[in-house]
């Protein structure tokens, strides 16, 4: 069985860095307070390399004004059906077949209203009737009109007609109430438009994902454990959801922020991670263990704390069970990918567990090595195949690495459906 090559296949799949390079975003801004955060949102698209255009309707102008978005974007803003800034291509639309994806933050009731209707009196909702490229809502209001059966109903009927959503945030609003209404998080934004303009070519398959450390308690406040960040985990997570697929990530104490969009099941010590892989492992496609679970835990935990008076017992250890290995002998038809982190003899010592944990295919990197491994942005890794393969890829951001793991994980499905 032959794989893509490493820098071949992931530029049209893998890399959840270039989707939005070079790709044009149209950002349409209504009239709520939250429109001041569109600026901020406007900023983080052009980090992403992509090219952004923005609409507004009068109302949000006396929130935020036009020149803002003209020099974030520097390029003209549209505010007026009827007039083009001095340039002829601005009109409702062209910019409809410019646009690769529009994202409407924040999108006030009367909006939604409109949409839901068909309703096209200014430059945006006629702008929106033209459009035939994937649209983004990002409801913004205040509880009470947010819940009102008209407001849920008209949301109901765009979600029908394939409209994206990103429901807003519970929390303090700017009218002095709380409630469901704030301004969705932009990175949620962000990563929802990334869903949109992604290819959907996981849809269909379950993806479990183990990350990060785990912690053997030694007393009540100690314990032991490793340096594992869960990046790597967390990229593998967010690129599968990204790609269509269900997700579940099962990860142990780290300080990343839970993702979006994405089923968390957050555990401690090693035997925890193995009860939820186990409760789960039924429903899944594939199980890809990027976590780095301790081998050991003390053989006995010490009630209290151990006062550093005392001259504490050694420590004995006892063998925690190896998660992979377990699943590995019932895994039937499922897709099992490992990661092995060694010192020495790495390619050795990795074929040695891609055949005894029963695996499709081992990832192995260096330990040591720099911008690989724990804690680091970046990795250098190598994947191991049953056939003997071995692809050695580049240091790479962990969100490409990511992709080209998952592009052989498609390319398993892929062979076996024929």
């Amino acid at each position: 069985m032959g794989f893509p090559s490493a820098l071949g296949g992931h530029k049209q799949q893998g890399d959840l860095m270039s989707v939005f390079k070079d790709k044009h975003v149209v950002l349409a801004v209504t009239g709520g307070i939250a429109a001041y955060k569109s600026a901020e949102l406007t900023r983080m698209f052009m980090t992403e390399e992509a090219m952004v255009r923005v609409v507004m309707t009068k109302s949000a102008c006396q929130f935020i004004t036009p020149l803002t978005f003209q020099s974030l974007t520097r390029a003209p803003v549209a505010t007026d059906l009827w007039e083009s800034e001095g340039s002829v291509e601005i009109n409702h639309i062209s910019l409809a077949d410019w646009a690769d994806v529009v994202v409407i933050a924040p999108a006030t009731a009367n909006i939604i209203g409109k949409m839901s209707n068909g309703i096209a009196d200014d430059f945006l909702s006629t702008f929106l009737l033209a459009v035939r490229a994937p649209i983004v809502i990002c409801p913004a209001m205040n509880v009470n009109m947010y819940n009102h059966p008209v407001v849920q109903e008209n949301l109901v009927r765009l979600k029908s007609l394939n409209y994206h959503m990103v429901d807003p945030g519970y929390g303090a609003l700017a009218c002095g109430t709380e409630g469901q209404g704030r301004l969705a998080e932009l990175e949620h934004i962000v990563e929802e438009t990334r869903f949109v303009m992604s290819p959907q070519d996981l849809t269909g398959l379950t993806v479990m994902v183990t990350s990060g450390p785990t912690r053997e308690r030694w007393d009540d406040i100690r314990y032991m454990s490793n340096i594992s960040s869960g990046k790597m985990g967390v990229a593998l997570a967010k690129n599968a959801c990204q790609r269509g697929a269900e997700v579940i990530l099962v990860t142990g104490p780290t300080v990343l922020p839970v993702p979006y969009k994405i089923q968390t099941i957050p555990v401690g010590s090693t035997v925890e991670m193995q009860e939820a892989v186990n409760e789960h492992f039924d429903r899944v496609d594939v199980l890809i263990g990027a976590a780095a679970p301790m081998d050991f835990r003390p053989a006995k935990r010490v009630k209290g704390k151990v006062k550093k008076t005392e001259v504490p017992a050694p420590i004995e250890l006892a063998s925690n069970p190896d998660i992979l290995a377990g699943v590995g002998k019932k895994k039937g038809d499922k897709i099992l990918v490992g990661f092995a982190a060694e010192a020495e003899n790495m390619i050795k010592y990795a074929r040695g567990k891609l055949e005894a944990k029963n695996l499709d295919f081992i990832v192995a990197n260096q330990i040591g090595a720099p911008g690989t491994a724990f804690t680091t942005d970046t990795n250098q890794v190598s994947i191991i195949t049953r056939a003997g393969e071995v692809e050695e890829l580049p240091l790479l951001p962990k969100e490409e690495v990511a992709g080209l793991i998952l592009d052989r994980v498609l390319s398993i499905v892929s062979e076996r459906r024929g």
